[in-house]
């Protein structure tokens, strides 16, 4: 008899990305398992996931509100209807093993099924858990995460070392720079600064290269810019005149190929992409998101900072100083070399299979 896994949460690329990178090795490994996603109603994972060809239930599930309002008692009706529908969901499906990967949808489906003795699998992302996953690490039995030291929040016997998983395209990002030239219309003789935002798109730092647009011709730098759809429009029309230097996306989807042709990233600081930017050894520039909870981002990029690994700038300070800073690396190919050297040495590659095999041994172990 077939195994059957659940995959929950989502919200965001950064969470569904890995989660359909698990779902995909298990598959690998195990081809006659049955795996079901659990998502938020509303959120990006209920397109992307069915895009990946796997089914998917959504839980009309919300984040706690940040400010005291109205909205306090829309949330807690959300999540009384959610848990009633996780159950519902847990009950029909049978998971041998559930696994957590982050987002709202998470919480509901590992806690119905910690409840009924179902093993539980947290994927944490950050180098600074969430207290969602704080709160279910007492009942789950293998925490996988991608950093090191997060004994003082997790318990360390259940604690395995894997790094998250990425989108299998972008692992030989390395050999395709003439191919992502040719495909992005970028001049090789140039350097190229790869600019993303998350899938939609980060305002400061949009704001900081539009309000730099000069910088570009005059320093002769090319910015390859994923603006997110909101920002696309502006970014179009800051481009005028300009166009042999600012190449401005709503969404790249060849990835792989913007790794590929960029010397410098800048980009948020969200665990997905760190990873990916760990195994592409890149130079970058990391500017968090102030807008996440409990200032995680900010926890991500300093873990790198500090092993001189990646460069910051705050996203207040992100106007003023992030095109000097980015000019810096540009200019100094000894500080290329050591960002890159020393990213290069926290990439934890075969995450996913290593995950995927964990999440098998429970459902056998069951």
């Amino acid at each position: 008899m077939s195994k059957k896994i659940i995959i929950s949460g989502g919200g965001t690329g950064g969470h569904i990305f890995p989660a359909i990178a698990i779902a995909n090795a298990i598959k690998t490994i195990e081809p006659t398992v049955d795996i079901l996603f659990v998502g938020a109603i509303g959120r990006m994972e209920m397109e992307k996931v069915p895009k990946a060809g796997y089914p998917i239930e959504g839980l009309p599930v919300m984040g706690f509100p940040r400010k005291l309002s109205l909205k306090i008692f829309k949330f807690f009706i959300s999540l009384y209807t959610s848990m009633a529908k996780a159950r519902r969901v847990v009950k029909a499906f049978r998971p041998d093993v559930v696994v957590g990967v982050g987002g709202y949808a998470s919480g509901p489906v590992m806690r119905v099924a910690s409840r009924r003795g179902i093993p539980c699998l947290i994927q944490e992302q950050n180098s600074f858990p969430g207290i969602t996953n704080r709160l279910l690490a007492k009942k789950a039995s293998v925490i996988c995460v991608a950093y090191q030291g997060l004994e003082k929040y997790f318990p360390a016997d259940k604690i395995v070392l894997t790094g998250n998983p990425v989108r299998q395209d972008i692992l030989d990002a390395s050999d395709k720079r003439n191919e992502a030239l040719r495909f992005f219309g970028l001049d090789g003789n140039l350097p190229v600064i790869l600019s993303v935002g998350g899938s939609l798109g980060a305002y400061t730092i949009n704001e900081s290269i539009r309000e730099n647009k000069d910088f570009f011709a005059e320093n002769k730098i090319q910015i390859l810019w994923q603006t997110g759809k909101p920002y696309f429009e502006k970014a179009k029309i800051a481009a005028m005149g300009s166009e042999s230097f600012i190449f401005p996306h709503d969404f790249i989807y060849r990835m792989d190929l913007a790794f590929a042709a960029a010397d410098v990233v800048i980009s948020r600081a969200g665990a997905s992409t760190i990873s990916e930017l760990c195994l592409v050894a890149k130079p970058s520039v990391f500017v968090p998101s102030p807008n996440v909870s409990e200032d995680h981002q900010t926890k991500n990029a300093m873990a790198l900072v500090n092993r001189q690994a990646a460069l910051m700038v705050t996203d207040a300070e992100a106007r003023k100083n992030l095109m000097p800073v980015v000019k810096s690396i540009i200019e100094n190919k000894t500080l290329q070399e050591t960002l890159t050297t020393n990213i290069s040495r926290m990439a934890l590659p075969g995450s996913a299979e290593i995950i995927a095999k964990k999440v098998l041994q429970l459902a056998y172990e069951k």
